[in-house]
């Protein structure tokens, strides 16, 4: 498949992971508490991942507890997030989060941005100040860290899975011509079964400490959807597009998924857009995108 299509279908899969989750969690909605959802989220997709590979002849592999518990506290903190929060503005932190967590590993292994570089991380970084600042339509303080959270989760998730594979092609041709790099199906399928018990351990902790489970019909309809389609489906498409990607267009890239959510949850979920939203999403953007902007070459004379 182009990788242009398989990062489109990816990224609308991210956007519609936002609508789903927060239609399911909304008050007044779906009523299925975000313990719940993560589990049938992740358990659903799990289901629909290693049916796939059944039906392939191949099974689950590949996968890593690390790269698991990265899905996982993504997952989880995106739940949890948004009970408190709109569709938009939670997909606009989550990403100005993964963002700032791949820009952040490029200048851990060294990677040292022009002066037009920093100028621009310093217009993203104010992109999320402004969004965070008090005020009547700024986020939830409690949500936005949740969110925030779950946005360095899902680039570290998003860097491991890039990483993973490249180390192992490159290894596999160094031992062997016809080693075959990994299979971003198989990858995502093992994380997510890796990532089920994870999601158990929320619901009991949740079902003791915080509020008795529940989910009615609709809920669990959005969860099964969210899990089976967005997310299993969803991720496979990125696992594949990624070794094809380099981290900083893999950043780039889902600068689009605020944007498509943001959209989405005005025309489907009646969500206000507010002026707040709309300066700091720009400036989020074009913060970014200025940041890995690449210097243009001095011409010999």
């Amino acid at each position: 498949m182009p990788v242009p299509l398989l990062v489109s279908l990816a990224l609308l899969g991210f956007a519609g992971n936002s609508l789903l989750c927060r239609a399911a969690l909304a008050d007044g909605a779906a009523r299925i508490d975000p313990a719940t959802f993560t589990t049938v989220r992740l358990a659903s997709g799990a289901a629909t991942l290693v049916l796939l590979l059944l039906a392939r002849g191949a099974r689950p592999h590949e996968g890593t507890f690390r790269s698991a518990f990265a899905l996982f506290a993504y997952a989880a903190g995106f739940s949890l997030a948004y009970v408190r929060m709109g569709a938009g503005i939670g997909a606009l932190v989550l990403f100005g989060c993964v963002q700032t967590t791949m820009l952040g590993a490029g200048l851990f292994r060294g990677e040292r941005p022009s002066a037009s570089g920093w100028i621009g991380l310093a217009l993203a970084l104010g992109g999320l100040l402004v969004l965070a600042a008090p005020g009547a339509t700024a986020p939830d303080p409690v949500g936005a860290l949740l969110m925030a959270t779950a946005g360095v989760a899902w680039g570290i998730y998003s860097l491991r899975g890039r990483s993973a594979q490249n180390h192992s092609t490159l290894g596999g041709s160094a031992r062997t011509s016809r080693a075959a790099p990994p299979n971003p199906l198989v990858a995502t399928a093992d994380n997510f079964v890796r990532a089920v018990p994870l999601t158990l351990a929320l619901s009991l902790a949740s079902a003791v400490f915080l509020e008795i489970p529940r989910a009615t019909p609709r809920g669990l309809l959005l969860a099964i959807a969210s899990g089976a389609l967005t997310s299993g489906v969803g991720y496979s498409l990125w696992y594949a597009a990624l070794p094809r990607l380099t981290a900083i267009r893999a950043a780039v890239v889902q600068l689009l998924v605020p944007v498509l959510a943001t959209a989405g949850s005005v025309l489907l979920l009646g969500e206000r857009l507010t002026p707040r939203i709309v300066l700091a999403g720009a400036m989020l953007a074009a913060g970014v995108l200025l940041a890995l902007r690449k210097p243009r070459a001095v011409k010999e004379a």
